[in-house]
């Protein structure tokens, strides 16, 4: 068995030592990342469900707003409209 040389040892040792450096640098920074990356996502999610509950609150707004009573109220109340007398219908057919 050969044993390295004193020149060789004196590169491969810092050599390692920047290699173990470098790793733990990047080891770190992808936490980091990740903790970022993870908040974010959780920012996205509360927007998410802010607006699933203004969806449900225009849904159900719109089915008020569209209700036959209110519509006909709006009528009479704004546009000044009024239900015919039968004598006034008139059916027409094809």
């Amino acid at each position: 068995m050969r044993l390295a040389s004193p020149r060789a040892l004196l590169l491969a040792v810092p050599l390692l030592w920047l290699a173990v450096l470098g790793s733990a640098a990047a080891a770190v920074y992808c936490k980091h990342r990740a903790r970022v990356l993870f908040v974010e996502l959780e920012a996205l999610d509360a927007q998410r469900d802010d607006l699933d509950i203004e969806w449900g609150q225009l849904q159900l707004e719109q089915s008020a707003w569209s209700t036959h009573a209110f519509v006909e109220n709006v009528a009479r109340a704004k546009l000044h409209m009024a239900t015919p007398a039968p004598q006034d219908v008139r059916l027409v057919s094809p």
